[in-house]
């Protein structure tokens, strides 16, 4: 993410309507007011993906099982490794993001 120096100030008018459906949508967004209508406007994909919580709290859950065993590898406490368990479990949570690009 760039940092960009904001300096000009610009003010428009609209119904509350769609300033409530454009408010609700940058929330849906996780973006500002300013970031979600200045994307879109440049015609930048505005991209949001429900479930990715979820994926990434799935991926920290491997990632420490697999810096457990590397440690105890490395503290000669295991001999062989057998990463299939793993692998398997990183196949779902691909196969889990494949699942949300393609409801897009």
């Amino acid at each position: 993410m760039t940092l960009k120096n904001k300096s000009k100030m610009f003010s428009m008018r609209m119904s509350e309507l769609d300033y409530q459906a454009i408010r609700h949508k940058a929330e849906q967004a996780k973006m500002t007011l300013t970031d979600f209508i200045t994307t879109a406007a440049l015609d930048k994909p505005v991209v949001v993906i429900d479930g990715l919580d979820k994926v990434s709290a799935e991926l920290k859950g491997i990632g420490r099982n697999l810096n457990q065993l590397t440690t105890l590898c490395n503290m000669g406490k295991i001999q062989c490794l057998d990463l299939s368990e793993i692998k398997k479990d990183f196949g779902a949570v691909f196969d889990s993001l494949y699942d949300l690009m393609d409801r897009r």
